[in-house]
């Protein structure tokens, strides 16, 4: 695997060279924002084969503060199946990141590879991200910002902060939880007024006293890697509508409010706040416009899913948005990116409103959270918990069938006529594979070639945990345990099961026409 070590003066230098070339020309897909999600879908984008813009206000990827500080399990997951995991796991700490309203949740036992989450600043996530990105040739229009946009039954022609217009088959609001697209495109944005503050800092301390609190928040090292540096504090206060961005004084006080002392706090390299505020979008698509990360869904921080939930809403969009840019599938495809990616923000939604009500300090919800920690000291509610919080359990409703229909393939270990392999290997370009693991034949994938790789292999089962395959008939998923091991899987770019059974089932063909498009097109 190629192992690009991009400096920020050489993502500059790109963006400069990006924005004289390209400023003037129309691309099929512009992305507004080089975040996780946006930068995620563009590099999903860019290996289907579009042509894809991404527009980004900042100069380039620095971030100011402390922002999202790791990855679940299953966004490693979807980036295994890029092949670019490793980059991570490479600047990161693999550890026990779940957490419940700061009740820790162990998923050693969990059947996957990356049975642990990822400690890793989003101030690193990014500048990784869009090395990728690089890599794979998408220019990023950088010090630009998207002011208005028009759609018709053709395109989407985009204004630019610059004066410059581009058009577009499709635009994506990728621009965060204000976001000028879903603003503009008139998608509403219910849920849930704050009713609940916190104030957060990078700051110098002498001596704190590191740990979490009982109400949520607590102070602990930026750098994890145990060098000298800054502490992050966060901390809950009194919510103020109307008050001005928090001072060096604001932390201070709050300091000494939380623990007697403010532990002489001093050169604060950033300080901000955040709410309870809870919000999803009514819809993640209006005709040629659609929303992803953010832009469609904003929730507390607790359990550190907002990230991990954006980088898993491009990996559903990105190759479906490809196929109907191609022309291989017809636009409803895309209403099954709201369909399926909808409910998992709701309830993103809907569990940190549990969090952050188990936060609260007073005597009645101390006992609720006392019971809770209890309850999930238990091997059933913390596996389930543990697979929601981690995206491990997501199921995507495509009708009965086979329990592994509409969840994550496992990454199992193969034997095939090229060699060994494993699942996630076979998903690094981002193409839809059929998985036939009985007798070869029996099937003519001739018309779907050309979108869908056939692969025929035998399991080989090995102790490592992420193979899930006991060798017994049987496949080990999360939560679930133990399933039938099908003959044959249609596995989705997105390492989503749309299909099993035998591959004279005569499902098979109306599942890869639904999925991949019609059986003969036209050249």
């Amino acid at each position: 695997m190629m192992d690009a070590r991009v400096t920020d003066a050489d993502h500059a230098d790109h963006a400069d060279h990006a924005a004289e070339d390209h400023a003037t020309e129309d691309h099929a897909v512009v992305i507004a924002g080089s975040g996780p999600t946006g930068l995620m879908l563009a590099g999903e984008l860019a290996l289907a084969g579009i042509d894809v813009l991404i527009v980004e206000p900042r100069p380039n990827q620095d971030i100011d503060g402390w922002r999202a500080g790791g990855l679940h399990a299953r966004t490693l997951e979807v980036l295994d199946q890029r092949g670019i995991a490793d980059r991570f796991l490479a600047e990161g700490q693999v550890m026990q990141v779940q957490g419940f309203a700061g009740i820790p949740l162990d998923i050693s036992d969990f059947p996957t590879r990356h049975n642990h989450g990822l400690a890793l600043w989003q101030s690193r996530i990014e500048p990784l991200l869009a090395e990728w990105v690089v890599e794979l040739g998408v220019p990023i229009l950088r010090g630009r910002s998207v002011v208005a946009f028009s759609q018709d039954d053709a395109g989407v022609d985009v204004a630019l902060s610059d004066g410059t217009t581009q058009r577009a088959a499709y635009l994506v609001g990728c621009d965060g939880g204000r976001s000028l697209v879903r603003k503009t495109a008139g998608i509403d944005f219910p849920g849930l007024d704050a009713s609940t503050s916190w104030m957060i800092a990078q700051v110098d301390l002498d001596e704190p006293q590191v740990g979490m609190r009982p109400e949520g928040g607590g102070i602990g090292p930026v750098n994890r890697d145990g060098t000298p540096g800054p502490f992050g504090v966060v901390l809950k206060e009194p919510l103020d509508p109307n008050a001005d961005d928090p001072t060096l004084a604001d932390l201070r006080q709050a300091l000494t409010a939380a623990y007697g002392t403010d532990f002489g706090a001093r050169n604060p390299r950033w300080i901000s706040r955040f709410t309870d505020l809870c919000r999803q979008a009514a819809s993640y698509r209006v005709g040629r416009v659609l929303l992803a990360g953010d832009a469609a869904h904003v929730h507390p921080p607790q359990g550190g899913q907002g990230l991990n939930t954006g980088v898993q809403d491009a990996v559903n969009l990105g190759w479906k948005l490809a196929q109907v840019v191609r022309g291989i599938s017809p636009e409803s495809l895309l209403d099954t990116y709201h369909a399926e990616r909808h409910p998992v923000g709701a309830r993103v939604l809907h569990n940190t409103k549990a969090q952050v009500a188990l936060s609260t300090s007073d005597d009645r919800h101390q006992a609720l959270r006392d019971t809770m920690t209890e309850l999930l000291g238990m091997d059933e509610p913390r596996r389930r918990i543990a697979a929601m919080l981690s995206g491990l359990d997501i199921h995507y409703d495509l009708g009965d069938g086979h329990p592994l229909l509409g969840r994550r393939m496992p990454d199992l270990d193969l034997h095939t006529v090229d060699g060994p392999t494993r699942v996630f290997a076979l998903l690094h370009e981002a193409r839809p594979v059929l998985l036939n693991l009985g007798q070869a034949g029996g099937f003519d994938l001739a018309p779907w070639a050309d979108r869908v790789r056939l692969v025929d292999a035998t399991p080989a089962p090995t102790d490592h945990p992420g193979n899930d395959q006991p060798n017994d008939g049987t496949w080990e998923l999360p939560v679930i345990g133990a399933v039938p091991a099908p003959t044959a899987v249609l596995i989705r770019p997105d390492g989503y099961v749309a299909w099993t059974g035998d591959l004279a089932d005569p499902a098979l063909p109306r599942a890869l026409e639904t999925w991949f498009g019609p059986a003969s097109l036209a050249p």
